[in-house]
């Protein structure tokens, strides 16, 4: 396609500046034409004198048009709209677009969103002659990542709305799409109602073990061994000590970014799934006062963030990991493991967020993992494999079902014996459905704090 073409096209695909004829202009010109047909079949005799009066009528029309319609100099655009986004979460954007001319219009515009943002343009309107109009219209981003948003192409008609001028407005912007945060919320909001879906309770410690917290009303199930007889005596009213899980812990999540996490979910794939748990986990443990650290890897270290106390940590955190994306390579388990016990010092939970089925076939990880369970507590969490829990659960009507089922339950039978000897090791692993990855994880974290593992 030779350059002048490419040019018209790109005005026919509004992405140029130009004028076009409306379909408007179009079918008078249709109507005009096949009414000279009709008239000629029926031998009417019409001068060229009539016929040269009507095109230049409606010529003329057209160029009134064009002339009552407002100049591209007298239209200006902003865009207003969030600098972050959540992945999936619907947000608003403002088109502010100003007609300093004293003509109305009528436009329709496309703005210049990433293909991978929910669109329903054209939007279509009208704007009255020196005046400015704000147009809101909802968008999902469907991937994470940094984007920049540049051109808004507009369209808009004259009085007659014979022609349509083009032109884009250069409005840049720039978005940044971050994890969808909705279960980091519901566990702020309410973190024993987000617990209960795997009836795991924020529950103190052991009897008498612990950070002492307050001294509190004694209430009926309370521990007798608990009560605090010289507050009891002084208020003449039973007290109680009451404790809490120590803090001050170290968490290190591990996300693995390799190929097996790709695989996609009703919503996003494994790594999105892994990412926005692994963000709740990160909330609920600064939320207690304990030390997180991140670190995502494929074949090498892509990212890793240093231990942080506190909620404004998490900031921190989710900078690090939003631009995460699924390597198309096997995790070099081995070599993550070997760079982690070069980091991290302490002892600390360990909270891996990978493929259950791919890990336990990986014997050199058992290797590095065996040294480090001396130190710190592992734990990893996959999302189950609903395609095989499908196959599994079928009925076999034929002989094919059949041969599926078998080999489905084959294949479970192996995961299950490789997760036993790793569990035999003193490593744990837990798999969940897809929308109850982060409770799962959450739960089990909060089990392992009540408990003192650490």
């Amino acid at each position: 396609m030779t350059k002048s073409l490419k040019s018209w096209w790109d005005r026919f695909l509004f992405l140029d500046k130009g004028i076009l004829p409306t379909t408007r202009l179009i079918s008078v010109l249709l109507l005009l034409s096949i009414g000279f047909l009709v008239l000629s079949l029926l031998k009417f005799d019409l001068s060229w004198g009539i016929l040269i009066g009507l095109n230049l009528f409606v010529i003329f029309g057209s160029v009134v048009d064009l002339f009552f319609s407002p100049r591209k100099k007298h239209l200006s655009a902003t865009r207003k709209l969030a600098t972050e986004m959540e992945r999936g979460i619907s947000t608003p954007v403002e088109i502010e677009i100003t007609n300093a001319s004293t003509y109305g219009l009528s436009y329709c515009f496309v703005d210049g969103i990433p293909a991978s943002f929910t669109n329903l343009f054209p939007i279509k309107g009208k704007i009255s002659g020196q005046t400015t109009t704000r147009i809101t219209y909802e968008t999902e981003a469907m991937e994470r990542g940094d984007y920049q948003i540049n051109k808004l192409y507009f369209r808009y008609r004259g009085l007659l709305g014979l022609w349509e001028k083009q032109l884009t407005f250069t409005v840049n912007n720039q978005v940044k799409v971050i994890p969808d945060l909705s279960e980091t919320r519901q566990y702020l909001e309410n973190a024993q109602k987000f617990l209960l879906y795997d009836g795991v309770k924020i529950r103190k410690q052991q009897t008498g073990t612990g950070e002492f917290s307050k001294i509190r009303s004694y209430v009926v199930g309370d521990d007798p061994r608990t009560i605090n007889w010289r507050q009891t005596a002084k208020l003449r009213e039973v007290m109680t000590n009451e404790y809490e899980p120590e803090h001050g812990k170290y968490i290190t999540i591990l996300l693995d970014c390799g190929r097996m996490m790709g695989a996609e979910l009703e919503k996003g794939n494994r790594l999105e799934r892994a990412i926005e748990s692994a963000i709740t986990v990160a909330t609920a443990a600064l939320q207690n006062g304990d030390y997180v650290s991140v670190l995502a890897f494929s074949t090498n270290v892509k990212v890793f963030v240093p231990a942080g106390k506190g909620i404004a940590h998490l900031q921190t955190i989710l900078q690090a990991i939003y631009n995460l994306q699924v390597d198309a390579v096997e995790s070099n388990y081995g070599a993550v493991l070997s760079y982690l016990e070069t980091v991290q010092k302490k002892r600390s939970l360990l909270l891996l967020f990978s493929d259950v089925h791919t890990f336990v076939r990986e014997e050199s990880a058992l290797i590095y993992l065996r040294k480090l369970r001396q130190r710190h507590y592992f734990l990893m969490i996959g999302v189950e494999d609903d395609t095989l829990n499908q196959r599994i659960n079928e009925k076999p009507t034929t002989v094919q079902k059949a041969m599926i089922k078998s080999m489905a339950q084959q294949q479970m039978l192996v995961k299950k014996r490789e997760k036993r000897k790793w569990e035999n090791q003193g490593l744990m692993m837990v798999e969940a459905k897809e929308d109850k990855l982060a409770s799962t994880a959450v739960s089990h974290y909060i089990d392992i704090m009540n408990r003192n593992l650490l």
